[in-house]
């Protein structure tokens, strides 16, 4: 018995130092659940991983000419051009020689759809602004070849000047994509992955409308650009039942999560019928970022207070905060559900902060699931 002492002394002080480290990532805002992935030296949105473990990022070009849209994060960290150079080799400097439809513009969101394919999803619209005519696409690619097997080119008509294609759930058939507009009309588009046939949907609905009575603060103070303009974003998060049956939505710039039965967004159903079908499930936070998981656990980014949170029937519960967390934009899922997240630092973009450069550094996390 003399001799557990020691032993029983050691654990004591490998306790304690743990208890100290945890003390110091707490007085640092930091949270133990959170692991740091991989550094950008430019700003991510958007984040992939496969069934086979495989993590993407993609970075728009917002603020800069990023050198790359779309990268697969090697195990060492590094980024190689997703799925060649010669798709991310588009650059606003050479906007006039290269063809908007061939090339990735302004990549927003990429997301694997279960069938074996990455897509991307390209608004086609540089800093956020004006559309580039023919841009607008949904891009798929093999993942066994990592070749692109198909591109589905968004029409004038269904992306209408002003809109921003945000991001994309599947249904499980891997047949119809559902996309937020987080543009200046707000809406759903749908699009038949195999026709290339799209329409728009609950288009200027009040479930896909900002909320103007939101105000963006961050630490208790409006986040505004220069001319007093806060972050104006439309339908943003999405996502999508394990059934497929049901698509949850939201305004970044809102406060309310909605969700309508998918059946309700196919071509031949009226207007009338589809805003009869919106239904307000819970009262929520500025959100970015929306994912459902394996678990169907409903998750959500809290950008304005570095948080990520869920879905606890009609209520929302934090699952962690850390100030690592500027800005939680874009959720994935791993094999094993652990979930990853960027941190896309909008609010350290010259945007909104006065002198900043235009390439600012962004970060790709995991945490493990909420229980």
């Amino acid at each position: 018995m003399k001799k557990a002492a020691p032993y029983a002394a050691a654990i004591a002080a490998v306790g304690l130092v743990a208890a100290a480290a945890a003390g110091v990532a707490h007085a640092q805002g930091r949270s133990a659940q959170l692991t740091q992935v991989a550094q950008f030296d430019h700003q991510a949105t958007g984040v992939a991983v496969t069934e086979d473990g495989r993590r993407f990022v993609n970075f728009p070009r917002w603020t800069d000419d990023a050198p790359i849209s779309v990268a697969e994060v090697m195990k060492d960290g590094s980024l190689r051009p997703y799925p060649d150079a010669k798709w991310n080799s588009w650059r606003n400097a050479r906007a006039n020689e290269l063809p908007v439809g061939d090339y990735f513009v302004c990549v927003q969101s990429i997301v694997p759809d279960g069938h074996g394919n990455l897509w991307v999803l390209d608004p086609g619209a540089p800093g956020n602004e004006k559309i580039l005519e023919g841009a607008p696409k949904l891009v798929r690619i093999d993942l066994a070849s990592n070749t692109v097997t198909k591109t589905i080119l968004v029409p004038g008509d269904v992306a209408l000047q002003g809109t921003y294609l945000n991001d994309i759930r599947f249904s499980p058939d891997g047949k119809t994509g559902y996309i937020t507009d987080s543009g200046t009309r707000g809406a759903i588009i749908v699009v038949d992955l195999e026709s290339g046939k799209s329409h728009r949907a609950l288009d200027g609905h009040a479930s896909t409308q900002i909320d103007k009575t939101v105000k963006v603060t961050l630490d208790g103070k409006p986040l505004v650009r220069p001319d007093g303009r806060q972050p104006a974003f439309a339908a943003d998060g999405i996502a999508i039942s394990k059934d497929g049956k049901t698509l949850y939505y939201q305004a970044l710039t809102g406060k309310t999560l909605y969700a309508i039965d998918t059946a309700k967004l196919r071509s031949d159903v009226s207007e009338a019928d589809r805003a009869a079908a919106v239904k307000t499930v819970a009262q929520t936070h500025v959100a970015d970022g929306l994912w459902m998981s394996k678990a169907g656990v409903l998750y959500l980014t809290s950008p304005t207070d570095y948080a990520i949170k869920r879905l606890n029937g009609a209520t929302v519960e934090t699952v962690l905060t850390d100030r690592r967390l500027r800005w939680p934009d874009t959720f994935s899922e791993g094999r094993d559900g652990t979930m990853y997240v960027t941190a896309s630092h909008i609010q350290d973009t010259n945007w909104f902060t006065p002198g900043a450069p235009p390439s600012i550094k962004t970060q790709l996390f995991s945490f493990a699931p909420a229980k």
